[in-house]
């Protein structure tokens, strides 16, 4: 499997086509060929940076086509942030086989390090849902980031105590209604933070937001967009 030939796709790094052209992509992985996709902002507007979007956990059902993973990756796009969503080793198409967490950290460092080279310059945001959010923490330091999401943080399968909050803005999300998370061991991790994130706490929702997206989307985009991150 080959990368996106030059001149096909926003990320092929040509900065004299400033328009975002949305599509398939494979990016060089440490255990192979990572498969990814893009979304680009709605009508023609101009993309002024882009998000990195890490999906839920691989061995139950997590792939970068989840609806929480595309909501994020809407919310951003409507705010003017490309997008790539992609999808960990061992996942559909992407090369190689689940690796504890630690693998998939280095799949993200891979994927992060491979867009800043295409599109230097562009504002970088990372976002990540359930085992995706474990993933994004843990590397949210290392990268110049304007701004992290994450989404019903599985601190109850995963060690968080671990990981070292993030310089940049973040903007935590959780279903009071979780049903895989408890919410309130989610929340009691995140207030314990320094700097602490943003909380929305959404009642009655789950984990995995059914009938909800919209009104998630509708939170994402009012922090994306609020006076902090512009």
């Amino acid at each position: 499997m080959l990368a996106a030939e030059p001149g096909s796709h926003w990320y092929d790094g040509d900065e004299t086509v400033p328009s975002c052209v949305g599509g398939p992509v494979w990016i060089p992985g440490p255990a192979g060929m990572l498969q990814g996709v893009t979304a680009c902002p709605p009508d023609g507007r101009e993309m002024h940076a882009i998000g990195i979007i890490c999906h839920p956990h691989p061995l139950y059902g997590g792939t970068m086509h989840n609806k929480v993973v595309d909501t994020l990756s809407r919310a951003f796009n409507e705010s003017g942030i490309g997008t790539l969503r992609f999808n960990f080793r061992g996942v559909e198409s992407s090369d190689g086989e689940y690796a504890q967490g630690v693998g998939e950290v280095d799949d993200l460092r891979a994927v992060l390090d491979w867009a800043q080279k295409q599109r230097p310059g562009h504002a970088l945001w990372l976002a990540g849902f359930s085992f995706g959010a474990y993933v994004a923490l843990n590397v949210a330091r290392e990268y110049p980031l304007k701004g992290l999401i994450i989404v019903a943080p599985p601190v109850n399968f995963f060690d968080f105590t671990a990981l070292t909050p993030p310089e940049c803005p973040w903007l935590l999300v959780q279903g009071e209604a979780d049903e895989i998370v408890p919410s309130t061991e989610a929340l009691t991790w995140a207030e314990a933070q320094n700097p602490a994130p943003q909380i929305v706490r959404m009642p009655e929702v789950g984990h995995f937001f059914h009938g909800r997206l919209n009104q998630l989307r509708d939170h994402l985009l009012g922090w994306v967009e609020g006076p902090g991150n512009t």
